[in-house]
């Protein structure tokens, strides 16, 4: 969702809070196959973040880093990574709660606000904002080690979720812009699929039979095929989540896939052929062009 973690030659430490970061990754992943209704996918998600921030916090609170660039490592990138995971929830949830279900219009209008509002928090922290999005180093040791943490007036929203002697400067600025770029892609993408209800209500027309679709094959197979459209980008420029892809997938085909997390492990798990579904598929169809040929 955010940072990808390809790290190697880590000491013990920042190798366990790597794994740290990966077994969250692995458990909102989890969650979100799960858990349908969104107001207690993100109050469980929230708690997630919140027991592996404290993970972080005591890893690193009786050790000493060896060097500046070890200390860098563990503020610039994995404490921000767990932050704005944490972040992301808590301004979801709170937007969802405050989210109005009246009109099409109302919703459109208080979600472009919160894209003007986290895109000015862009502008508020620009000189951060480009040395993050540039991937410059010159001043990391100003930005990101404790005992050159300066005297600020904390204007971050989010401080409440750590202690002076778990932070830096910046970590917290970085997290927050983080998690402030996948928050404006959701938006974006809730904007998306309201004007695209908006534009179907339009273009149907009241003497048009609906008609129904059901999913005639195994609910194994359709879940194969949603991973991979998930896995591929396909849907929505490679934003839309799993989640999104079953619903739609449900509502489309009239099916219920129940925990499709579980149906995807035991896929993993396949001995000879893990890809059943889609190989039948691509046999299927070439064996059809071919018999066009002829």
């Amino acid at each position: 969702m955010f940072l990808k973690i390809e790290k190697e030659n880590l000491i013990i430490v920042l190798k366990n809070c790597y794994k740290l970061i990966q077994e969250l990754q692995h458990n909102l992943k989890a969650l979100e196959c799960k858990i349908n209704n969104i107001h207690c996918f993100l109050e469980q998600s929230i708690r997630l973040c919140k027991q592996t921030l404290e993970n972080l916090r005591e890893y690193v609170k009786d050790y000493s880093f060896n060097n500046p660039s070890e200390e860098i490592e563990f503020y610039k990138y994995i404490k921000p990574n767990v932050l704005s995971y944490l972040i992301f929830y808590v301004e979801q949830l709170n937007i969802e709660t405050k989210r109005t279900k009246e009109g099409k219009k109302e919703q459109i209008k208080y979600l472009k606000k919160l894209i003007s509002k986290f895109q000015n928090y862009f502008n508020n922290n620009l000189e951060l904002y480009h040395y993050y999005k540039s991937n410059a180093t010159h001043l990391d040791e100003q930005y990101f080690i404790r005992k050159n943490k300066t005297i600020r007036l904390n204007t971050e929203t989010y401080h409440y979720f750590f202690d002076n002697k778990f932070s830096t400067n910046y970590d917290t600025t970085v997290a927050t812009i983080m998690a402030y770029i996948k928050l404006i892609e959701y938006l974006k993408l809730e904007i998306s699929k309201l004007n695209n209800e908006q534009q179907s209500m339009k273009t149907i027309s009241p003497f048009q039979k609906e008609k129904q679709l059901n999913w005639t094959s195994s609910k194994t197979d359709l879940v194969e095929l949603i991973y991979a459209l998930h896995n591929v980008g396909a849907i929505n420029s490679g934003t839309a989540e799993i989640k999104d892809i079953a619903v739609s997938c449900e509502q489309m085909f009239n099916i219920d896939l129940g925990d499709y997390y579980h149906s995807f492990v035991e896929m993993r798990n396949r001995k000879i052929t893990p890809t059943k579904f889609l190989d039948k598929l691509k046999d299927k169809l070439i064996q059809y062009m071919k018999s066009l040929d002829k």
